[in-house]
Protein backbone atom coordinates (compact mmCIF):
# COMPACT_ATOMS: atom_id res chain seq x y z
CA UNK A 1 0.00 0.00 0.00
CA UNK A 2 1.61 3.50 -1.11
CA UNK A 3 1.94 5.82 1.85
CA UNK A 4 -1.15 8.15 0.21
CA UNK A 5 -3.10 4.88 0.39
CA UNK A 6 -2.33 4.35 4.08
CA UNK A 7 -2.64 7.98 5.16
CA UNK A 8 -6.62 7.35 3.36
CA UNK A 9 -7.21 4.41 5.14
CA UNK A 10 -5.81 5.75 8.39
CA UNK A 11 -8.40 8.63 7.89
CA UNK A 12 -11.33 6.64 7.06
CA UNK A 13 -10.81 4.50 9.87
CA UNK A 14 -10.67 7.45 12.29
CA UNK A 15 -13.48 8.74 10.51
CA UNK A 16 -15.51 5.54 11.53
CA UNK A 17 -14.28 5.42 15.37
CA UNK A 18 -15.53 8.67 15.02
CA UNK A 19 -19.03 7.60 14.18
CA UNK A 20 -18.76 4.84 16.51
CA UNK A 21 -18.26 7.24 19.33
CA UNK A 22 -20.87 9.47 18.58
CA UNK A 23 -23.54 7.16 18.61
CA UNK A 24 -22.26 5.75 22.16
CA UNK A 25 -21.96 9.18 23.54
CA UNK A 26 -25.37 9.51 22.55
CA UNK A 27 -26.61 6.41 24.03
CA UNK A 28 -28.22 6.51 27.32
CA UNK A 29 -28.29 10.51 28.31
CA UNK A 30 -25.01 11.58 29.48
CA UNK A 31 -26.34 14.71 31.23
CA UNK A 32 -27.30 12.26 34.44
CA UNK A 33 -23.68 11.82 35.12
CA UNK A 34 -22.11 15.10 33.83
CA UNK A 35 -24.09 17.17 35.94
CA UNK A 36 -22.45 15.62 39.09
CA UNK A 37 -18.95 16.70 37.33
CA UNK A 38 -20.04 20.30 37.63
CA UNK A 39 -17.36 21.28 40.43
CA UNK A 40 -14.73 20.01 37.77
CA UNK A 41 -15.57 23.11 35.46
CA UNK A 42 -16.34 25.79 38.42
CA UNK A 43 -12.09 24.55 39.35
CA UNK A 44 -10.75 24.76 35.70
CA UNK A 45 -12.26 28.47 35.47
CA UNK A 46 -10.65 29.62 38.43
CA UNK A 47 -6.89 27.53 37.12
CA UNK A 48 -7.37 29.80 33.96
CA UNK A 49 -8.49 32.60 36.29
CA UNK A 50 -10.85 33.97 34.01
CA UNK A 51 -12.21 37.47 33.16
CA UNK A 52 -15.37 38.70 32.54
CA UNK A 53 -16.15 39.80 29.25
CA UNK A 54 -13.20 37.09 27.75
CA UNK A 55 -14.45 35.09 24.78
CA UNK A 56 -14.51 31.60 25.70
CA UNK A 57 -15.12 28.43 23.67
CA UNK A 58 -16.07 25.25 25.74
CA UNK A 59 -15.19 22.21 23.18
CA UNK A 60 -17.00 18.46 23.93
CA UNK A 61 -18.74 20.71 26.73
CA UNK A 62 -21.69 17.90 27.20
CA UNK A 63 -23.92 18.70 29.52
CA UNK A 64 -22.44 22.02 30.16
CA UNK A 65 -20.46 21.98 33.06
CA UNK A 66 -17.60 24.35 32.11
CA UNK A 67 -20.08 26.02 30.18
CA UNK A 68 -22.10 27.18 32.93
CA UNK A 69 -19.35 28.04 35.25
CA UNK A 70 -17.49 30.62 32.61
CA UNK A 71 -21.15 32.16 31.92
CA UNK A 72 -21.22 32.62 35.57
CA UNK A 73 -18.09 34.80 35.53
CA UNK A 74 -19.47 37.04 32.74
CA UNK A 75 -17.58 35.45 30.07
CA UNK A 76 -19.03 35.31 26.38
CA UNK A 77 -19.39 31.72 26.00
CA UNK A 78 -19.63 29.18 23.03
CA UNK A 79 -20.44 25.79 24.21
CA UNK A 80 -19.77 22.88 21.56
CA UNK A 81 -20.33 19.51 21.07
CA UNK A 82 -20.88 16.75 18.28
CA UNK A 83 -24.01 15.32 19.91
CA UNK A 84 -27.25 17.88 19.94
CA UNK A 85 -28.56 15.89 22.79
CA UNK A 86 -26.11 16.97 24.97
CA UNK A 87 -26.49 20.56 23.73
CA UNK A 88 -29.74 20.86 24.19
CA UNK A 89 -29.55 19.89 27.89
CA UNK A 90 -26.69 22.57 28.75
CA UNK A 91 -28.96 24.80 26.50
CA UNK A 92 -31.45 24.43 28.94
CA UNK A 93 -29.53 24.27 32.25
CA UNK A 94 -28.27 27.78 30.95
CA UNK A 95 -32.01 29.52 30.64
CA UNK A 96 -32.75 28.20 33.77
CA UNK A 97 -30.06 30.60 35.10
CA UNK A 98 -30.60 33.25 33.02
CA UNK A 99 -27.30 32.48 31.29
CA UNK A 100 -26.23 34.09 27.74
CA UNK A 101 -24.55 31.22 25.97
CA UNK A 102 -24.05 30.84 22.34
CA UNK A 103 -24.80 26.43 21.53
CA UNK A 104 -23.33 25.37 18.12
CA UNK A 105 -23.14 21.63 17.72
CA UNK A 106 -19.81 21.21 16.11
CA UNK A 107 -17.09 18.61 15.62
CA UNK A 108 -13.59 18.93 18.02
CA UNK A 109 -11.24 17.86 15.24
CA UNK A 110 -12.78 20.54 12.77
CA UNK A 111 -13.97 23.41 14.71
CA UNK A 112 -16.19 25.78 12.65
CA UNK A 113 -14.34 29.12 13.88
CA UNK A 114 -11.33 30.98 12.62
CA UNK A 115 -7.85 31.46 13.77
CA UNK A 116 -7.45 33.25 17.21
CA UNK A 117 -11.15 34.00 17.63
CA UNK A 118 -11.45 32.91 21.44
CA UNK A 119 -9.50 34.18 24.32
CA UNK A 120 -9.85 30.96 26.39
CA UNK A 121 -10.59 27.59 24.79
CA UNK A 122 -11.51 24.88 27.35
CA UNK A 123 -12.50 21.23 27.83
CA UNK A 124 -13.69 18.82 30.53
CA UNK A 125 -13.24 15.52 30.03
CA UNK A 126 -14.26 16.03 26.58
CA UNK A 127 -11.41 16.48 23.87
CA UNK A 128 -9.66 13.52 25.22
CA UNK A 129 -11.83 11.12 23.64
CA UNK A 130 -11.19 11.86 20.31
CA UNK A 131 -9.81 10.09 17.82
CA UNK A 132 -7.36 11.92 16.22
CA UNK A 133 -5.65 13.41 19.18
CA UNK A 134 -2.84 15.53 16.96
CA UNK A 135 -5.54 17.38 15.03
CA UNK A 136 -8.17 17.94 18.36
CA UNK A 137 -4.90 19.29 19.87
CA UNK A 138 -3.73 21.50 16.92
CA UNK A 139 -7.78 23.11 16.80
CA UNK A 140 -7.88 24.21 19.88
CA UNK A 141 -4.10 25.65 19.65
CA UNK A 142 -5.70 27.65 16.26
CA UNK A 143 -8.50 28.80 17.60
CA UNK A 144 -7.02 30.35 20.44
CA UNK A 145 -5.67 33.53 20.38
CA UNK A 146 -1.49 34.58 20.78
CA UNK A 147 -1.58 35.14 24.55
CA UNK A 148 -4.61 32.86 25.10
CA UNK A 149 -5.08 30.18 27.47
CA UNK A 150 -6.48 26.71 27.01
CA UNK A 151 -7.90 24.64 29.94
CA UNK A 152 -8.51 20.84 30.43
CA UNK A 153 -9.29 18.89 32.64
CA UNK A 154 -8.09 14.61 31.41
CA UNK A 155 -8.57 11.30 33.45
CA UNK A 156 -5.40 9.77 33.78
CA UNK A 157 -4.50 6.35 33.34
CA UNK A 158 -4.29 4.86 36.57
CA UNK A 159 -7.37 7.33 37.90
CA UNK A 160 -10.58 5.11 38.61
CA UNK A 161 -12.50 5.90 35.21
CA UNK A 162 -8.89 4.83 33.07
CA UNK A 163 -9.56 1.92 35.33
CA UNK A 164 -13.10 1.41 34.14
CA UNK A 165 -12.12 2.28 30.41
CA UNK A 166 -9.02 -0.59 30.85
CA UNK A 167 -11.35 -2.87 32.04
CA UNK A 168 -14.02 -2.37 29.13
CA UNK A 169 -10.80 -2.96 27.00
CA UNK A 170 -10.87 -6.38 28.51
CA UNK A 171 -13.89 -7.36 27.48
CA UNK A 172 -14.38 -4.93 23.49
CA UNK A 173 -11.06 -4.56 21.92
CA UNK A 174 -10.60 -0.64 21.64
CA UNK A 175 -10.00 0.47 17.62
CA UNK A 176 -6.94 -0.66 16.66
CA UNK A 177 -4.45 2.20 15.51
CA UNK A 178 -6.28 4.63 18.38
CA UNK A 179 -4.51 6.15 21.10
CA UNK A 180 -5.89 6.02 24.79
CA UNK A 181 -7.72 8.85 26.07
CA UNK A 182 -5.91 8.63 29.69
CA UNK A 183 -3.02 9.62 28.00
CA UNK A 184 -4.15 12.80 27.17
CA UNK A 185 -3.92 12.91 31.41
CA UNK A 186 -0.39 12.26 31.37
CA UNK A 187 2.26 15.90 30.95
CA UNK A 188 4.54 13.45 28.73
CA UNK A 189 1.55 13.59 25.88
CA UNK A 190 0.86 17.20 26.79
CA UNK A 191 4.16 18.22 25.59
CA UNK A 192 3.60 15.69 22.36
CA UNK A 193 0.39 17.17 21.57
CA UNK A 194 1.60 21.05 22.15
CA UNK A 195 5.45 21.38 23.16
CA UNK A 196 5.64 21.90 19.32
CA UNK A 197 3.77 24.75 19.22
CA UNK A 198 4.79 27.87 21.06
CA UNK A 199 3.27 27.29 24.59
CA UNK A 200 3.94 26.49 28.23
CA UNK A 201 2.17 24.12 29.43
CA UNK A 202 1.40 23.49 33.14
CA UNK A 203 -0.52 20.81 34.77
CA UNK A 204 -1.43 19.51 38.70
CA UNK A 205 -3.36 16.31 39.88
CA UNK A 206 -6.35 16.88 41.31
CA UNK A 207 -9.32 14.67 42.41
CA UNK A 208 -12.68 14.35 41.24
CA UNK A 209 -14.99 12.14 44.20
CA UNK A 210 -17.80 10.13 43.19
CA UNK A 211 -20.58 9.90 45.52
CA UNK A 212 -22.98 7.99 45.27
CA UNK A 213 -25.93 6.05 47.14
CA UNK A 214 -24.21 2.53 46.72
CA UNK A 215 -21.68 0.56 44.53
CA UNK A 216 -24.75 -1.02 43.04
CA UNK A 217 -26.38 2.80 43.06
CA UNK A 218 -23.03 3.80 40.62
CA UNK A 219 -23.40 1.10 38.46
CA UNK A 220 -27.17 0.96 37.74
CA UNK A 221 -26.64 4.71 36.85
CA UNK A 222 -23.86 4.38 34.28
CA UNK A 223 -25.19 1.64 32.55
CA UNK A 224 -28.01 3.19 31.78
CA UNK A 225 -26.32 6.67 31.19
CA UNK A 226 -23.20 6.85 30.77
CA UNK A 227 -22.84 5.56 26.70
CA UNK A 228 -19.36 3.75 26.74
CA UNK A 229 -20.54 1.40 29.45
CA UNK A 230 -24.01 1.04 28.50
CA UNK A 231 -22.69 -0.09 25.42
CA UNK A 232 -20.41 -2.52 26.85
CA UNK A 233 -23.05 -4.12 28.84
CA UNK A 234 -25.09 -4.41 25.51
CA UNK A 235 -22.03 -6.13 24.08
CA UNK A 236 -21.80 -8.66 26.13
CA UNK A 237 -23.95 -11.33 26.75
CA UNK A 238 -24.49 -14.60 29.56
CA UNK A 239 -21.31 -14.99 31.42
CA UNK A 240 -19.11 -12.66 29.88
CA UNK A 241 -21.78 -9.88 30.75
CA UNK A 242 -21.33 -11.36 34.07
CA UNK A 243 -17.79 -11.39 34.56
CA UNK A 244 -17.59 -7.94 33.38
CA UNK A 245 -20.00 -7.19 36.09
CA UNK A 246 -17.87 -8.79 38.27
CA UNK A 247 -14.18 -7.07 37.24
CA UNK A 248 -16.37 -3.80 37.61
CA UNK A 249 -17.98 -4.09 41.11
CA UNK A 250 -14.16 -5.78 42.37
CA UNK A 251 -12.75 -2.04 40.73
CA UNK A 252 -15.35 -0.30 42.46
CA UNK A 253 -15.30 -2.03 45.77
CA UNK A 254 -11.13 -1.27 45.83
CA UNK A 255 -11.84 2.16 45.49
CA UNK A 256 -14.33 2.97 47.81
CA UNK A 257 -13.23 4.67 51.05
CA UNK A 258 -16.60 5.39 52.04
CA UNK A 259 -16.23 3.10 55.48
CA UNK A 260 -20.51 2.67 54.94
CA UNK A 261 -23.14 1.35 52.45
CA UNK A 262 -22.52 4.96 50.37
CA UNK A 263 -19.68 5.18 47.72
CA UNK A 264 -16.84 7.60 48.03
CA UNK A 265 -14.49 6.96 44.91
CA UNK A 266 -11.58 9.31 43.97
CA UNK A 267 -10.66 10.06 40.82
CA UNK A 268 -7.91 11.64 39.84
CA UNK A 269 -7.44 13.75 36.74
CA UNK A 270 -5.32 16.56 35.27
CA UNK A 271 -5.68 19.86 35.38
CA UNK A 272 -4.28 21.39 32.44
CA UNK A 273 -3.51 25.24 31.68
CA UNK A 274 -1.78 25.67 27.89
CA UNK A 275 -0.31 29.28 27.83
CA UNK A 276 -0.22 30.55 23.97
CA UNK A 277 2.67 32.89 23.77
Amino acid sequence: MSAVASAISSVTDLSAVKSRQQAAWSTGNYAVVGTTLQIVGEALCEALDLRAGSRVLDVAAGNGNATLAAARRWCEVTSTDYVASLLDAGRARAQAEGLDVHFEQADAEALPFDDASFDVVMSTFGVMFTPDQERAASELMRVCRPGGKIGLANWTPDSFIGQVFRTIGKYIAPPAGVKSPALWGTEARLAELFGGHEARISAMSRQFVFRYRSVAHFIDVFRTYYGPMNKAFAALEGERQAAFLRDLTALIDSRNCSGDRTLVLPSEYLEVVVERT
